[in-house]
């Protein structure tokens, strides 16, 4: 096989002729709206693939327009011949991450942040309990005060002051890995807890494990979890998110669960895709189907075993802002809206474009921040215009983003970003 039909291979070149550049994509594409410019389409960076996949392009000529994606997959819920846009997304970063010159300290940092830090339950631990002692010693004050939270890189100043409370070191040891109702449980699950939910978002996770027990199930947590990979998928590293699909189908692969429960729309995202991973025919491929066959958002199953109702009115206003992975690639979208209507004392404004991106996609808003703002400002625009008092979603970066959004647009006081399941909770479901 010659050099040229290896890359043709990696960026699927053969996935790039079903689409015949017709532009269904360009409403729904959040970069083309803010960009204004075609290489930043869906048709557009598929155009580019195909010319790299010819010889007519350089990878560095595709580079920009495929960094800048946010992988929202918006595109795919309009093309009216079902390109299989991530496919090829995904492809063209690898290519990129194999061809791109990097200097040994970037090599590196990578190497730390994929393959050692991500994937670690110890170091996310780590990374809760150093912003714990962060916030409770009074060194996030002093740096207010003195500014230095201005020197951190990335915008990180930007996303430190909402950060919501974290749990102490001793809080987080407590948790049990096996939770049983006394009476009879409707269903046995195993809970996907996640990198950044569980260090960053401890109380939502375990708002969802209790949600989950009020609701009748039993609910285990597997130790040998890991990270889901949609980060390495993400950035190219598709090696990386294949070993790590292996160990996650291998730890809940022990557990005769009925259900495999996330309650972050990006994570599910890769957990549904983890057969996309394999070649059709391997054992693996085969694992990997029937791990996808028992993915379900937290939501999916709280409506499917309904056994909650709720006791205490909150009486105000919410929007739901839909995760985009979990609504373009996992295809849950009503099961949230569900369970917001049953809330006494809640009304439910639906925002004029709910399918448009925040500005998340994963790390995004940290490498691409100007561009991210962009995308948030229309977000917030669409906000406002319904004024709620709580902003719904269910997913770590779309509450970070829109915890961020709420502070940009001076709303801090009149409204909220919250997770669902802490909103339910709120409600007292019994």
């Amino acid at each position: 096989m010659s050099n040229l039909q290896i890359l043709q291979d990696k960026l699927n070149y053969d996935k790039t002729f079903d689409c015949v550049q017709c532009g269904y994509c360009l409403p729904a594409c959040p970069t083309y709206e803010t960009m204004e410019r075609e290489t930043h389409s869906p048709r557009g960076r598929i155009n580019l693939v195909k010319m790299v996949a010819e010889g007519k392009a350089t990878v560095n000529d595709l580079e920009d327009p495929i960094e800048k994606c946010l992988g929202c997959m918006a595109c795919i819920t309009v093309c009216p011949t079902n390109v299989q846009y991530g496919e090829i997304l995904e492809g063209a970063k690898e290519v990129i991450d194999e061809q791109k010159e990097k200097t040994q300290l970037r090599q590196q940092t990578e190497s730390f942040l994929f393959d050692e830090f991500f994937p670690s339950g110890t170091w996310m631990d780590t990374l809760g309990d150093m912003t714990w002692f962060y916030q409770k010693s009074g060194l996030q004050t002093m740096a207010k005060l003195t500014g230095a939270s201005k020197m951190a890189p990335l915008h990180i100043e930007e996303f430190e002051k909402v950060l919501p409370e974290m749990p102490s070191p001793k809080r987080r040891r407590e948790r049990v890995k096996r939770y049983i109702r006394k009476r009879p449980s409707t269903a046995k699950v195993a809970f996907f807890t996640g990198c950044i939910m569980d260090s960053v978002f401890f109380y939502s996770n375990e708002n969802t494990i209790e949600l989950l027990l009020r609701s009748g199930a039993e609910v285990l947590i597997p130790e040998e979890q890991s990270c889901c990979g949609a980060l390495h998928a993400h950035t190219g590293k598709t090696e990386s998110a294949k070993e790590l699909a292996k160990q996650n189908i291998d730890a809940f692969e022990k557990e005769n669960v009925d259900y495999i429960i996330n309650n972050a729309g990006g994570c599910g995202a890769k957990l549904v895709e983890y057969d996309h991973l394999f070649e059709e025919g391997t054992e693996w491929h085969k694992r990997a189907v029937r791990f996808v066959e028992k993915v379900k958002d937290f939501s999916e199953v709280l409506v499917d075993l309904d056994h909650l109702t709720f006791q205490k009115p909150l009486n105000k206003t919410v929007t739901y802002q839909p995760s985009c992975h979990m609504t373009n690639v996992q295809g849950v979208t009503e099961a949230p809206l569900e369970l917001i209507k049953k809330i006494p004392g809640v009304e439910l404004k639906e925002l004029d474009r709910p399918d448009f991106c925040c500005g998340s996609a994963g790390i995004y808003n940290i490498v691409n921040y100007e561009e991210s703002m962009e995308i948030l400002d229309v977000k917030m625009e669409d906000v406002c215009g319904v004024d709620p008092e709580g902003i719904v979603t269910s997913n770590p970066g779309c509450l970070l983003q829109m915890k961020l959004g709420v502070e940009r647009e001076g709303l801090t006081g009149r409204s909220e970003a919250v997770h669902l399941v802490d909103l339910l909770m709120e409600a007292d479901p019994q």
